[in-house]
């Protein structure tokens, strides 16, 4: 049978020992090996969030649950929230917190581009009497291809006080994060991003001065109550009964991480992202993001006027067995996305490429055959030397 490709921004294809793991037989999740799982999971999960002071708490959830959890965990009424959103899942943090009572002013950043810090730092200088009480970031937007560079909003945010929420759901473990450098609060991902596992977790970072806040919050909770994880988590247990194949496939991708390496992995990211946007750019498909600002775990592109891209996807996914992402909202059918995570290799990426080549003949477009291809392979060959 031939392999579907899949480069959408999550769930992601996952390595065959990976998807194995999830055939394991269940165990007491109240018992000696469970315990054990999770706290390997915990420990070996503080590097990559960048973190030694604080508690990764493992969540059973999407990466959407890990965010309700940690807004509606740290905030609540009476609580003023400056949101940064870049894209359709910062506009999702904006949603929840209003659920939880929170008000939320926005700082507004168009579409393709990353949050400018001199406006933050701008609006946080502002905030003379320090009303603003939490400040929301996204990490990796993968509805616009745009990853936003961390470390001088951090050093803004730290500047300002406010307690901070970094939704790195899809940036997790594809570059360098550095929680506690950046003096961030809470930080959330999940499993089916660039940890390339299934979905069904979720993983919230909770810095030491956040939990007087969490602790002091009155508003209601009770399936994500992080106070209830951190104490179970003490007992090598979650609250809840969780997803233990799941449990399994993460211990097994966290075994795949480490032994790569994650420099490895950061560069291999970097090294698709690189490759796909130099192929859109040869098939005069104009990259969404802005220079400066793109991500690595997925390339937003614009599809030229008067094709309809989500007609591209459909070709690509019914004939050729190639699936990749859309536009949402307002860009539904002027972009397509492409996802670089997961267990894809160097052929893979071509032999998407090449696929989408053809669509796009099929679709009536100028389009030199072999052009994309060739320039991705031309990326790889003069980064030959690290290992795909």
């Amino acid at each position: 049978m031939s392999k579907n490709l899949l480069f959408i921004p999550g769930p992601v294809t996952v390595a065959e020992a990976v998807l194995a793991a999830t055939g394991q037989q269940m165990i007491d999740h109240r018992g000696p090996r469970f315990k054990e799982l999770l706290e390997s999971l915990s420990s070996r999960l503080k590097p990559i969030f960048g973190t030694v002071a604080g508690d990764v708490l493992i969540l059973g959830g999407s990466g959407t649950g890990g965010l309700e959890a940690a807004v509606g965990n740290m905030f609540g009424p009476g609580d003023t929230l400056l949101a940064c959103p870049v894209g359709v899942f910062g506009q999702r943090l904006i949603a929840i917190a209003r659920a939880f009572g929170c008000t939320v002013e926005v700082l507004e950043t168009p579409w393709g581009s990353g949050v400018d810090p001199q406006a933050l730092r701008e609006r946080l200088a502002a905030d003379t009497e320090k009303r603003i009480t939490g400040i929301l970031l996204t990490h990796n937007e993968t509805s616009t291809g745009v990853q936003n560079v961390m470390g001088p909003l951090a050093e803004i945010t730290r500047e300002h006080g406010a307690y901070v929420v970094v939704d790195t759901v899809s940036g997790l473990a594809a570059s360098e994060f550095t929680m506690d450098a950046w003096g961030f609060d809470v930080v959330v991902s999940a499993s089916q991003k660039a940890l390339a596992a299934p979905p069904g977790l979720a993983m919230v970072a909770v810095a030491p001065r956040a939990w007087a806040k969490i602790e002091a919050n009155p508003s209601p909770r009770f399936y994500f109550d992080l106070v209830k994880a951190r104490d179970f988590a003490t007992l090598g247990q979650t609250p809840w009964t969780p997803p233990v194949s799941i449990v399994y496939a993460l211990d097994t991708a966290l075994d795949l991480y480490f032994a790569e390496g994650p420099a490895a992995v950061w560069a291999r990211h970097a090294r698709y992202a690189r490759a796909v946007r130099a192929a859109c750019e040869a098939l005069q498909l104009e990259i969404f993001s802005q220079e400066g600002s793109h991500s690595v775990t997925v390339v937003a592109a614009n599809v030229p006027p008067g094709l309809d891209g989500d007609a591209v996807r459909r070709e690509l996914r019914e004939r050729r067995g190639v699936t990749l992402g859309g536009g949402q909202k307002e860009l539904k059918g002027k972009i397509i996305r492409i996802g670089t995570m997961g267990d894809l290799s160097q052929t893979d990426i071509l032999g998407m490429l090449g696929a989408l080549e053809i669509a796009l003949l099929d679709a009536g477009q100028p389009v030199k055959i072999g052009t994309g291809a060739k320039v991705a392979l031309e990326v790889f060959l003069m980064e030959s030397a690290v290992p795909a």
